[in-house]
């Protein structure tokens, strides 16, 4: 598929962001709203956004009144259960290892040179976080930005292809903005979560907060101001 430049991505990248929060009450009431800002901004061909379409469909499609309900359940066995299929894209090239902390500080610096910081309990390398910041970014300078995360996004689409995740659409969208074909490649043998390695403050929103929130970066408050 040939790779085009949208002049806008940034609703798109939001609506995306959005797709990969844990999927309570609040975000699903917001899939209409997320349906049309896509279709609206056209960054994504036709194809990719009758694929996202689908995973829509899936997520609203499901009875109310489940405790809990379905849906939710699936995303935790989803991006909570293993390494392959995590949303901190750092846990792909650097796992538990001494290296995971400074690209995490870089990555940070990238959002506070740009005037952004950190929502509490948020990690930099949640991919809802990258997308976030990417979407302040003009057009040219957030596609380069999902480029340098091309490889662990293809990993990441891929493993999500291997469950037969709807949510693969969402990352096949992510490789088409930044020009790199979606396909899956060979994936590693990962062990399963354990608890030693289970994070709360990354995966906060599962329970009662931090992915819930729609936004996990925030404008930095003028030098002075009062907290």
């Amino acid at each position: 598929m040939d790779h085009f430049k949208p002049s806008s991505v940034a609703h798109t990248l939001r609506a995306l962001a959005w797709l990969l929060a844990y999927p309570d009450a609040e975000h699903r009431a917001a899939l209409p709203a997320l349906r049309e800002a896509l279709q609206a901004e056209r960054a994504l061909s036709r194809e990719r956004l009758a694929e996202i379409e689908r995973l829509i469909q899936r997520l609203s499609d499901r009875p109310e009144g489940h405790a809990p309900l379905a849906v939710e359940a699936e995303y935790v066995e989803l991006f909570d259960r293993g390494r392959a299929t995590s949303l901190h894209l750092f846990e792909h090239v650097h796992g538990d290892s001494r290296e995971r902390g400074p690209a995490m500080i870089d990555l940070e610096r990238s959002y506070l040179d740009a005037g952004l910081m950190l929502a509490e309990g948020e990690l930099p390398d949640h991919l809802g976080v990258v997308l976030e910041y990417a979407s302040t970014q003009p057009p040219a300078a957030a596609r380069e930005f999902l480029g340098e995360f091309a490889h662990i996004l293809q990993s990441l689409y891929s493993a999500l292809l291997q469950r037969e995740s709807a949510h693969a659409s969402v990352i096949a969208a992510l490789l088409d903005l930044a020009g790199v074909p979606a396909c899956a490649v060979p994936l590693p043998a990962q062990p399963e979560l354990d608890e030693t390695w289970n994070e709360p403050a990354a995966f906060a929103g599962c329970s009662s907060a931090g992915q819930e929130q729609p936004i996990r970066i925030q404008r930095r408050p003028p030098q002075g101001a009062r907290a």
